[in-house]
């Protein structure tokens, strides 16, 4: 009897949980569409079209591969990890070939400039994740009374826009982006593991962790660490607008948010680590 009142306020909780998100994901879109619409800011149409887009991907992949909905996000989710990856690298190294490295990383550079198809990058990415908070929304892919994930897109959605809206610290914003080359290693994980391949004694499963720490270390807790650093060195140089108390809550999110994803990876490792010791005992 204690188990299903327990099983029914889980539910409770999320039930609640996803009536908050779906709720901020509507006055979001309003927002988006009211700009478009009525303050003539058509450079925001990528948003729209990668909604629709990563939409579309997911269509193609639920009727065509699977139709388990965990699948087909996480499927979605590498396709936005792997275009983000190969957008980011290539507009830093477009920036890099044209103007050189000399003054890229100034605070100038950073916040009032704009390099070349880094906004629409931005656009775009802000589209998928509006789609991937839908699609979790949709299938209840989350747990909890406060889901990590649910919380970590709407953080975004919310520092993305405001800065897409102003035209401010854009590239800032694409820096963090750099995360995206860990997550397709996060995401390649849950896919290898939803085909059944747990063996961590695997040639492929010992890459793919190499390449899973690496990244997790370099793309994301480094990367992340360094554009907050980099912030509050020059808070002086901020004026007296919501860029700068806005852009250092966004990063002590994503920081935090990073801590709980490496604790999280650590388990994972161990936990496969101790089942393929024993799986490999003689019965």
């Amino acid at each position: 009897m204690a188990r299903g009142s327990s099983s029914s306020s889980s539910l409770d909780q999320e039930s609640k949980a996803g009536v908050f998100f779906m709720a901020t994901l509507v006055m979001w879109a309003v927002s988006v569409l009211f700009e478009i619409a009525f303050n003539k800011r058509f450079e925001l149409l990528p948003i729209i079209a990668g909604f629709f887009f990563y939409q579309f991907a997911n269509w193609v992949i639920r009727n065509f591969l699977s139709r388990d909905p965990l699948f087909v996000n996480t499927s979605v989710s590498l396709l936005h990890s792997s275009i983000t990856s190969a957008t980011v690298a290539g507009v830093l190294i477009n920036r890099w070939m044209t103007s050189g490295a000399k003054d890229m990383f100034e605070h100038s550079q950073l916040v009032e400039v704009t390099w070349p198809g880094a906004y629409a990058a931005l656009c775009i990415s802000c589209g998928y994740f509006a789609y991937d908070q839908w699609d979790m929304l949709l299938y209840r892919l989350y747990s909890g009374l406060v889901p990590s994930i649910l919380v970590h897109h709407l953080l975004l959605l919310i520092c993305f826009t405001l800065a897409l809206y102003r035209n401010v610290t854009i590239n800032y914003l694409i820096l963090t982006l750099i995360c995206e080359l860990h997550s397709v290693f996060l995401h390649v994980r849950k896919i290898r593991r939803m085909a059944g391949v747990h063996d961590a004694r695997n040639k492929v499963v010992k890459i793919e962790w190499v390449l899973n720490l690496i990244t997790f270390i370099g793309a994301r807790v480094m990367a992340h660490a360094l554009i907050t650093v980099k912030l509050i060195i020059d808070a002086s140089k901020f004026g007296k607008g919501v860029e700068l108390p806005l852009a250092l809550f966004g990063m002590a999110g994503m920081n935090l948010l990073n801590a709980f994803l490496g604790i999280d990876l650590l388990k994972a490792y161990r936990r496969e680590r101790k089942n393929s010791k024993q799986s490999s005992k003689p019965s």
